[in-house]
């Protein structure tokens, strides 16, 4: 059999991954109700399985109430996040009739500013605003009904990623107990390995991730209240909450941030706006990730872009956010297998870089059951 696989051609090898790959993508279109909120959970039980733990091992929890009280955490953290955000925008939505004035006054100096510079009369431009808002109106009761469809599905996928990362910390020992036994018994070390690097790598970038968010949040909305603009709170979190998205997150960022400047105070603050902005965002690109998220999980640029974008065409913008953590976990198996070794050296970069010792106390620390873990043979 060694000879056969061995002595395979190169075009049934590439047949083979071919096939393989297409029945992956097709499998994940297929079952993205599922696997979305599955690998959500993954990353939010990664993240808070030393706080269950804790409760575990110092506070004499049972594993359930363990469990269930870390979920409740994440919850009110997200709560909490939400509540702000809102508030904002209560605010934003009080200032309604204010607005709405600043609006007009700015979209009719820029009616003015195109007859004169473009030599188009401002009845001609009435007349394609006002065409374009008849066709608005049309689709509008649709357009509600999709937001409201989708406001549900949100909620849906919400409440089952949530039971998906009580079970997951519930049942973690059961998971890692399985996961090795799929396996042969030589390969328990290195099951064993994987494992645990997993998990301390995407806590490492996820961890990353939040407080690069909090400096950016920080940093954007400091910098728009100086500026003096209007809501700069709302606009500094939503630049934060956008930034974690990469590349894609920052151009809907500012296209946002344009708007409301734009329509809050007149074109006199938008080029300085945009350059805050770009600003923010390449001393965030070249020094903050670099930093704080790139050390945690090398991966090159390319891979990166590519990522998002098969993401988004797989799952929208779900796959947007869970294109990175899954190259990650990917890039992890591929470097400690050793025929996959080429292909984890495909998705980094081109720094060197020295493989992890074997991170079984991590695991043990953190309540997975690793006390018959084997011991790696010398």
């Amino acid at each position: 059999m060694a000879s056969l696989k061995q002595s395979a051609p190169f075009y049934t090898k590439l047949a083979m991954v071919l096939v393989s790959l297409i029945a992956l993508f097709y499998i994940a279109i297929l079952g993205k109700d599922i696997l979305a909120p599955l690998i959500f959970a993954l990353l939010f039980a990664v993240l808070l399985l030393p706080v269950c733990g804790f409760m575990e091992r110092r506070l004499k929890f049972p594993r359930s109430v363990a469990s269930l009280s870390s979920v409740l955490l994440l919850v009110l953290s997200l709560a909490g996040l939400l509540y702000v955000v809102g508030s904002q925008i209560s605010s934003l939505a009080e200032d309604w009739p204010k607005f709405k004035q600043q609006v007009l006054t700015s979209v009719d100096s820029l009616q003015h500013w195109i007859s004169v510079k473009f030599h188009i009369r401002i009845k001609q431009q009435m007349t394609y605003v006002n065409t374009a808002t008849s066709k608005l109106l049309e689709t509008g009761s649709s357009v509600i009904g999709d937001v409201l469809v989708s406001f549900s599905s949100l909620l849906v996928f919400l409440v089952f990623t949530l039971i998906d990362t009580f079970f997951l910390l519930y049942y973690r020992r059961l998971i890692i107990r399985f996961l090795v036994a799929v396996f042969r018994e030589e390969n328990s070390v290195l099951v064993y390995d994987i494992i645990a690097e997993i998990q301390s790598r995407i806590r490492q970038y996820i961890l990353g991730l939040l407080l690069e968010m909090v400096i950016v949040a920080t940093a954007s909305c400091l910098a728009l209240w100086i500026l003096g603009v209007e809501y700069a709170l709302l606009l500094g979190l939503l630049i934060g909450l956008f930034n974690l998205i990469p590349y894609i997150g920052i151009a809907c960022a500012l296209v946002l941030s344009t708007v409301v400047t734009f329509a809050s105070a007149g074109t006199a603050k938008l080029v300085l706006v945009i350059c805050t902005i770009l600003g923010i965002h390449l001393v965030d690109s070249n020094v903050l990730l670099p930093v704080i998220v790139g050390s945690k999980v090398r991966i090159n640029a390319l891979i990166t872009i590519l990522a998002v974008i098969v993401g988004e065409n797989v799952w929208g913008i779900t796959g947007t956010f869970l294109a990175i953590p899954v190259v990650a976990i990917t890039k992890i198996v591929f470097d400690r297998i050793e025929p996959l070794k080429p292909w984890g050296m495909l998705l980094g970069d081109e720094r060197d870089e020295k493989q992890p010792e074997p991170l079984k106390q991590e695991i043990k620390q953190q309540g997975a059951d690793v006390t018959n873990a084997p011991e790696s043979k010398k």
